[in-house]
C-alpha cells in the first residue's frame, strides 16, 4: 500500500468518524464553493465556512492537487507559495505541500487551512521561514 492511499484512508476515516459523530445528515450539501484567486494563493470558500471537527492529516511532502482533492468541500484551503517568489498557484497538482497550517494531527479549528508549497521540482529546503 503506497503512502498516499494510506493517507486517504486515513484522512476519510477521520472525515467520516467526524461527521457522524457531529450527528450530519446523509444528505450532500450544497455546494457554494468556487475557486477564487487572492494574491499568491488560491482559495477555496466552503458554503458553511465553521470550523470542521476534523484533525489535520499529514500531507507535508505530498502533492497539493491529491491534499486538494482527499480534503472536505467543506473546508476553506489556500495553497501559498513557499519561495521567496511570490507566484500564484494555480494548479495545485503542478506543486508540493512544505507546511500545513494547522500543523499534521492537530485540530482544525479554524479557516482557512493553509498549505506552504512550492512546485514540484523544488525542494522545501529552499523555501522562506516564516
Amino acid at each position: 500500500m503506497t503512502i498516499t492511499k494510506l493517507l486517504r484512508s486515513t484522512f476519510a476515516v477521520t472525515i467520516l468518524a467526524s461527521v457522524t459523530a457531529c450527528g450530519a445528515s446523509s444528505a450532500p450539501a450544497a455546494s457554494g464553493g468556487t475557486p477564487t484567486r487572492s494574491g499568491s494563493a488560491e482559495t477555496h470558500r466552503s458554503a458553511n465556512p465553521e470550523p470542521a471537527t476534523a484533525v489535520m492529516p499529514d500531507v507535508v511532502g505530498g502533492n497539493a492537487g491529491r491534499a486538494q482533492e482527499q480534503m472536505s468541500s467543506e473546508i476553506d484551503m489556500i495553497f501559498e507559495d513557499a519561495s521567496a517568489q511570490d507566484r500564484p498557484v494555480d494548479g495545485p497538482a503542478e506543486w508540493k505541500i512544505c507546511n500545513s497550517k494547522p500543523d499534521p494531527n492537530q485540530q482544525i479549528t479554524h479557516f482557512p487551512v493553509v498549505f506552504d508549497v512550492v512546485r514540484v521540482s523544488e525542494s522545501c529546503e529552499d523555501t522562506v521561514s516564516e
